[in-house]
């Protein structure tokens, strides 16, 4: 089972506002998909929040639409910030689960400027924040079914 973002957003709103803020804070993150031969492939992509879906779109014949097409399990990682190796402070966000290619009546509210030949909404099982705060590492994760779980570490 998965859950569209919103319902990940009700069950868990402050891990929700932490990843979407990271992921909001850059346009370009890093999609893994699963090639043919089950190896993974990693590609860039952008993301759209469209209440209640969390969407990415993806140009003609590209290899992640057809990798998504064929096996639609995820993970996604938002930009990881500065360059030059700034703080972790707003944190590193991942989020996993399965891409479902939307129809065109679908992707036309979803992307309503310019055109985008794929569009997939994201459904998702699993959520992490990872982030630095005072002198500990903090992993906030949420897993369906399991609701959010926090580690410190020192």
């Amino acid at each position: 089972m998965t859950m569209k973002w919103q319902e990940f957003a009700d069950e868990a709103p402050e891990l929700a506002a932490g990843i979407r803020a990271r992921f909001e804070a850059a346009t370009h993150h890093v999609l893994a998909t699963l090639r043919a031969n089950g190896a993974p492939r990693v590609s860039g992509t952008e993301v759209q929040y469209k209440d209640p879906d969390l969407w990415i779109g993806s140009m003609p014949g590209a290899v992640k639409a057809r990798d998504l097409q064929r096996d639609g399990r995820f993970a996604l990682h938002a930009h990881p910030g500065d360059p030059d190796g700034g703080s972790m402070a707003e944190g590193d966000a991942k989020l996993s689960g399965v891409a479902v290619e939307a129809d065109e009546d679908a992707k036309r509210a979803a992307f309503q400027e310019g055109d985008v030949p794929h569009a997939f909404r994201l459904l998702l099982t699993g959520a992490v924040l990872t982030s630095v705060e005072t002198d500990q590492l903090v992993i906030r994760s949420w897993h369906e079914g399991k609701g959010v779980s926090e580690v410190r570490r020192s």
